[in-house]
């Protein structure tokens, strides 16, 4: 019966030993495809990040190159001249920056420098937003029936007409 006992203990110390290498085998498994996902997670975000970053490198430069003809298209040597230029060269080193740094850094460098400079960074907003409004104005498709700076009207829309 001692033995029968003894064989019994033996046979629980096995199972349990056993059972803890499986689970220990488990967890380092677990660990591991933890690990792999993280990494896969990690770069499926720095892939989109880096095309969100190329994107918003190439509005700003949109933007840039918007001002540049806001700039070209005023008086030579007028003030707003002379800002849409400084404005536009700004933004296109702004524009670099975005596609070398992580999006994290260049919106924490944005937000760092409206705080220090607020007056600044709203008069660029503005001026951006003029120099884009003027940008698509004069982008605007011109239509079957118009020019870019009046309509011409179409005949059969003239009322008491056709």
């Amino acid at each position: 019966m001692a033995d029968a006992k003894e064989n019994i203990n033996d046979a629980v110390e096995d199972a349990k030993s056993h059972a803890k290498s499986v689970v220990d085998e488990v967890r380092e498994k677990a660990k591991s495809v933890a690990s792999d996902a993280r990494e896969t997670v990690k770069s499926e975000v720095d892939a989109r990040a880096g095309a969100a970053r190329s994107a918003a490198a190439g509005e700003v430069n949109n933007v840039a190159a918007a001002l540049r003809r806001a700039a070209e298209e005023s008086r030579d040597g007028s003030a707003q001249e002379r800002t849409f230029g400084q404005i536009a060269n700004s933004l296109a080193d702004v524009s670099e920056t975005i596609g070398n740094k992580d999006l994290g850094t260049v919106v924490n460098d944005a937000s760092s420098f409206a705080r220090r400079h607020p007056l600044t960074f709203l008069a660029g907003a503005a001026l951006a937003g003029f120099a884009l409004s003027r940008f698509v104005k004069s982008s605007e498709n011109d239509g079957e029936y118009g020019t870019a700076y009046g309509r011409d009207t179409d005949p059969d829309d003239i009322v008491g007409r056709g």
